[in-house]
């Protein structure tokens, strides 16, 4: 019933700190995984426009495979399966740094990748192919051309997609409770199972991941405006 709901059960001082400590790992979890991914997402989309059929054959290959595997059965991969082919030393390296925590940010990392060349690629084949030949004529290398010219506007072309990639990167973080990273949703299963009071519990973790994810897709609509203004 409503009048069993009890908002104040699960705020007191040492359950706040366990949803503290879920919010940090999170966002730890989120920002380390978001500078990797976008890091390798530009270097697979310039990779992806090289030219060179073999190289893109091997990126089609990583896309394809990171696209259609469900990230669940990813972060297994690489938490069971790696850890079972690394050499002790490396494992043992791993395991002091944080087995679970390094796994996951290799997972969501190459994961949110692929989409993220994805939409980066498309950005770059919106950019008129005229662009890159003036750069060419100003005595620009293709790889300058495509760190000076083309690049930067496939960004901001790119920019409304990218932000839905960065939502969709931050609520996947959720996925490494699985593993048992005391990110936020670990730890709000952890409270409620010590509370019982499901409702309340998971209450607090939507209103936090709302307080995310709302000026996230707020920023999506106004780059996609834009874009939409500058294209035309």
């Amino acid at each position: 019933m409503l009048g069993d709901f009890d908002l104040g059960a699960v705020l007191t001082q040492h359950y706040l700190q366990m949803f503290w400590t879920g919010v940090y790992l999170t966002f730890s979890l989120f920002v380390v995984s978001w500078i990797c991914s976008f890091a390798l997402g530009a270097l697979l989309a310039v990779l992806a426009s090289s030219g060179n059929k073999a190289i893109e054959t091997v990126v089609a290959a990583y896309v394809a495979y990171h696209r259609n595997v469900p990230i669940l059965v990813q972060l297994m991969l690489w938490y069971f399966g790696l850890q079972q082919l690394m050499p002790f030393a490396a494992k043992d390296i791993v395991n002091r740094l944080g087995a679970e925590f390094c796994f996951s940010v290799i997972a969501l990392s190459l994961c949110s990748a692929a989409y993220i060349s994805e939409n980066l690629r498309s950005g770059l084949r919106a950019i008129p192919k005229t662009q890159y030949e003036a750069a060419r004529a100003m005595g620009f290398t293709r790889l300058q051309a495509m760190r000076w010219a083309i690049v930067p506007q496939a960004w901001r072309l790119a920019l409304p997609s990218l932000i839905n990639d960065t939502l969709g990167l931050f609520k996947g973080t959720s996925i490494a409770a699985v593993i048992g990273v005391g990110e936020l949703t670990y730890q709000t299963r952890q409270i409620e199972s010590e509370t019982f009071r499901v409702f309340e519990v998971f209450t607090v973790a939507s209103i936090v991941y709302f307080a995310v994810t709302i000026p996230l897709m707020l920023a999506g609509n106004v780059a996609s405006r834009r874009t939409a203004i500058y294209g035309k």
